[in-house]
């Protein structure tokens, strides 16, 4: 199965939680953080949303920071993924 966005919506597969700090203390899973950073996975095509033109400026395989409590959690074939809007994607993460 494959998810395909509508409109601004972008799927993202967030990357793993660091398990141990940068000074290399271990922690343990209740300590963890969701990490705000993902992998962009399918993105919309963009197009007349709400009646204002909307450029999607993100593209599959980008490595995004998205707003902490935006998008939907969705599971597809034991896979986890989170559906969001453009507007909660903060930045593009450049190598």
């Amino acid at each position: 199965m494959k998810l395909v966005p509508l409109g601004d919506k972008i799927v993202l597969k967030q990357l793993e939680a660091e398990e141990t700090t940068k000074s290399g203390i271990v922690l343990p899973g209740q300590a963890k953080e969701k990490p705000q950073e993902a992998e962009v996975i399918a993105v919309g095509p963009g197009g007349n949303i709400d009646g204002k033109e909307v450029v999607m400026q993100v593209k599959a395989g980008d490595k995004v920071i998205y707003s902490k409590y935006a998008g939907t959690d969705v599971e597809l074939d034991g896979e986890e993924y989170i559906i969001v809007k453009q507007n909660d994607i903060l930045a593009i993460v450049e190598a």
